[in-house]
């Protein structure tokens, strides 16, 4: 966004390029702080849940199957609507669409904390999601905005996306710690204090900035169509642990989300005014198959984190507590993967990432298949969770380079927006397919023998997960094939 092109939402008289960069803002410290303790909230429940996971089930009779709709409700609802949240915020204004975002946001955590019913806690998780999908977007353009020299945003920006990966990673220890010292209901509650304090600073310190010359259409249809069709498709997929692939239970639910998904196609190219995905965009190879890497990669590591959880508290009786230190060095591995890739990819491009990648996390995953309720989380979880969380973040700066790489300097945000966008979508269809894989057999073992003491039930579990995991190594896999696609880096030449 150029720096013309905003002007004061609440004011008759035009900010200039030069006024805007001329100005002290002595409260450009505290913009920004506000901005990164949303982006914080976002992002940390994604992944604050899945050590409370267990303790969720149990309170509201969730069945395992059923559970990772706490998962997915959020992340098919943010992702569903993170494009449009983008928009809104150059069409009303950044300061407007910031505390709509944070408002719904922070509502919905409070409704969460209170659900007694499985039903009021997903219909919650679902509007955070929306919140967090147009929150998300306004912290950014907000820095943007504030900071218009390019050293100081420089310096900004590295500070709010080492802030949000902080806060995916933070997630488990923050879960952890709630869920065992207070209650799963405070992973939800905690938002609230944090929420107000930030509506309140936003109102007083953010001036409100809108884009002159934004396209003034917002593709609400779209965004619906998208969003409701996956979600159908999700719960196709779930509900097979109930009906077969072929009854007309499963068959309708999928066949509406495909229906949804392909008018959303006919919408984006023929309709929409103001598309939330150009479809020309789509016609980059590169940025295709970058895009296909994420969903991969997303789709087996959302599973991975689900999974161990449960096993983990569930089969081995660790603690939430326990269980969030026990992510810890997962966490590490993901950082160091995702800073060692960011220091090589100029030299190297991104494609030999995202080929090496993959196999590692795909290596982990057959590693850790060999789970049982007679293994210990040092011979089973912690080298082949390194293993398949390190290949995850060997992924994250090179399939960010590689999607914008193919396409227009304009389109560049869209691109970066799309992989988020990919993240969300393949976790959710991920966990989806693999928890119902692992709920197949577990099902079919249990079915097969008359004894269902804790035991038996306990090897039933870590059998159906095993299935999923060498699955998700395979889908790791299919992420590997598909950065094939990307063409070769072109190292730029030397200047004399």
């Amino acid at each position: 966004m150029a720096e013309q092109d905003i002007i004061p939402g609440k004011s008759d008289e035009i900010a200039t390029s030069k006024d805007l960069q001329n100005k002290e803002h002595k409260s450009d410290g505290l913009i920004l702080a506000i901005a990164c303790v949303a982006q914080f909230m976002v992002v940390l429940d994604v992944s604050v849940v899945n050590v409370a996971l267990p303790a969720i089930k149990y309170s509201l009779g969730f069945s395992t199957l059923n559970l990772q709709w706490v998962i997915n409700a959020y992340a098919l609802t943010f992702a569903g609507f993170l494009l449009l949240g983008g928009r809104a915020a150059d069409i009303f204004g950044r300061r407007a669409i910031f505390l709509l975002g944070l408002g719904i946001f922070t509502g919905a955590s409070l409704v969460g904390g209170f659900s007694q019913t499985q039903g009021e806690l997903i219909a919650a998780r679902a509007i955070q999601g929306l919140g967090g999908a147009i929150l998300s977007p306004a912290t950014l353009t907000i820095i943007i905005t504030t900071f218009t020299t390019p050293g100081g945003r420089a310096k900004a920006l590295g500070l709010w996306s080492a802030v949000a990966a902080g806060g995916g990673a933070a997630g488990a220890m923050v879960g952890g710690i709630l869920t065992d010292l207070v209650s799963w209901r405070w992973i939800l509650f905690v938002n609230v204090p944090i929420g107000i304090l930030a509506f309140v600073g936003a109102r007083i310190i953010i001036h409100e900035l809108k884009n002159v010359h934004a396209d003034k259409h917002l593709d609400i249809l779209g965004a619906i169509l998208i969003t409701t069709g996956l979600s159908s498709i999700v719960y196709g997929i779930v509900q097979t642990d109930r009906y077969a692939w072929t009854s007309w239970q499963t068959v309708t639910a999928i066949g509406v989300g495909v229906v949804l998904i392909a008018t959303f196609v006919f919408v984006e190219q023929k309709v929409a005014v103001s598309p939330l995905v150009p479809l020309k965009l789509l016609k980059s190879r590169t940025l295709i198959a970058s895009n296909l890497v994420m969903m991969f990669m997303s789709a087996a590591a959302f599973a991975m984190w689900f999974f161990v959880s449960l096993y983990l508290q569930t089969v081995l009786g660790f603690s939430p507590l326990k269980t969030g230190f026990a992510f810890l060095p997962q966490t590490a591995a993901i950082a160091i993967a995702a800073t060692l890739s960011s220091r090589l990819l100029t030299s190297i491009g991104p494609k030999p990432f995202l080929i090496i990648g993959p196999i590692i996390t795909a290596i982990g995953f057959v590693w850790i298949t060999g789970l049982s309720p007679h293994e210990s989380y040092l011979s089973i979880v912690l080298i082949p969770g390194v293993m398949i969380t390190f290949g995850l973040g060997f992924t994250f700066a090179p399939v960010a380079a590689a999607a914008t790489a193919g396409v227009e300097p304009r389109f560049a945000g869209l691109a970066s927006g799309l992989v988020n966008t990919s993240r969300q979508v393949g976790g959710a269809l991920g966990l989806a397919a693999l928890a119902t894989i692992a709920s197949e057999r577990t099902a079919s073992l249990m079915s097969h023998s008359p004894s269902h003491s804790q035991a038996f039930l306990a090897s039933s579990l870590t059998s159906g997960w095993s299935r999923a995991f060498f699955v998700g190594g395979f889908i790791a896999i299919l992420g590997a094939f598909s950065a094939l696609a990307i063409p070769k880096f072109k190292k730029p030449a030397a200047v004399h």
